[in-house]
């Protein structure tokens, strides 16, 4: 029998399929994978200690750059905890749009995540291309919105920079026209296909109770089959007023994962029908309390939480009372979703890291911060 030493190799932290500067110190047997170390870092950009040193306003837009592909979504976290720290009340309306916009979010980064993934797996750049077409679609809406693209800056505390211009709401129901045959040819491009099917199905599991003892949350955790989900379990918003499902998988491999982030898709369209049918009038009243910007709350401390496309992204604020928060924590999901990395490949194949990690979804500017 042929004997193999045990190897150590390093991937990343400048690899294309790492997305991002991030290293796996790997300790294979053969092709085998005995142990891997996830190693962060690389991308620290101090954002705790720099928002400790700006006012409650300035810190929005650096919220943005957390997970730069989902800053509607961040906006609503990290305003969700400065309103509970100064008591402030946002108007319906303004709650409305903010779930519009978080979906919306959820659409495109399950889209693009989807996309890696397959890219991951070795497809050419069709899957990923395909995944970022409806991506484009909603960045269009959110320029409408907001004046920007990506780091979007949208969210203010007790509401939104400004109401939907005009033309945003029949632009947004020419999207959802098409959506539903955009999701089913996504699932139906690559639900069957023989390629994924060998490298999803089984590979990657992560058992129920590993999950839990890690505290994962979002499409990993529901795709090891647990239907927790922070709209749900916390309502938060106006959430409570809609009708939707927690899609989850049955074994927690990557194939659960893809088929949970495709289904939540089709409940964020759902969900973003019932906003429209909800929202109040734009003569209800302000979306956006100018008198409230330069907040100083009382001294207390305040943890607001939401369920990102990633997961649960929190904020805990604590204020001394001045215009600055004395302390700024944040609960990033692509951070804590990565800790269950070991577990989740030993005994699969070198080539299976690649695919297990673009499973996960991270975006390196939450894990580093």
């Amino acid at each position: 029998m042929l004997q193999t030493q045990e190897l150590q190799v390093n991937i990343g932290p400048q690899h294309p399929s790492t997305h991002g500067v991030f290293r796996m110190l790997v300790t294979v047997d053969g092709e085998t994978v005995v142990d891997l170390k996830p190693v962060f870092g690389y991308l620290h950009r101090n954002h705790e200690q720099i928002a400790e040193a700006n006012s409650y306003l300035q810190n929005m837009p650096y919220t943005d750059r957390l997970d730069y592909f989902n800053s509607m979504a961040n906006n609503h976290a990290y305003a969700m905890a400065v309103e509970r720290l100064a008591g402030i009340e946002v108007p319906e309306r303004a709650e409305y749009i903010r779930v519009l916009m978080v979906e919306l979010t959820r659409i495109l980064n399950h889209a693009s995540a989807v996309g890696f993934m397959i890219n991951d797996m070795g497809a050419w750049q069709t899957p990923l291309a395909f995944g970022m077409r409806e991506r484009e679609k909603i960045l269009d809406l959110f320029e409408m919105a907001s004046g920007a693209r990506l780091m979007c800056n949208y969210f203010r505390f007790g509401g939104v920079v400004r109401d939907l211009p005009p033309e945003f709401i029949p632009n947004l129901r020419e999207l959802l026209r098409a959506l539903p045959a955009y999701i089913d040819e996504l699932e139906r491009l690559l639900r069957d296909n023989e390629i994924l099917l060998q490298r999803a199905i089984g590979i990657g599991i992560l058992p129920p109770e590993v999950a839990l003892s890690y505290g994962v949350s979002g499409p990993v955790l529901r795709g090891s089959g647990i239907p927790y989900d922070v709209r749900k379990a916390e309502p938060y918003s106006v959430y409570d007023r809609f009708d939707f499902d927690v899609p989850v998988g049955k074994v927690g491999d990557v194939y659960d994962r893809f088929l949970v982030r495709i289904e939540e898709m089709r409940q964020s369209k759902r969900i973003i029908e019932q906003v429209l049918e909800q929202l109040p009038d734009a003569k209800g009243g302000h979306i956006n309390p100018k008198a409230r910007q330069n907040v100083r709350p009382p001294v207390g401390d305040a943890y607001a939480r939401i369920e990102s496309p990633k997961g649960e992204l929190g904020f805990y604020l604590v204020s001394d009372g001045s215009t600055r928060p004395y302390r700024y924590k944040v609960r990033a999901p692509s951070f804590i979703n990565l800790t269950p990395l070991a577990d989740m490949c030993r005994g699969y194949k070198v080539a299976d890291i690649v695919v297990i990690l673009g499973s996960i979804d991270i975006v390196m500017g939450e894990v580093d911060r």
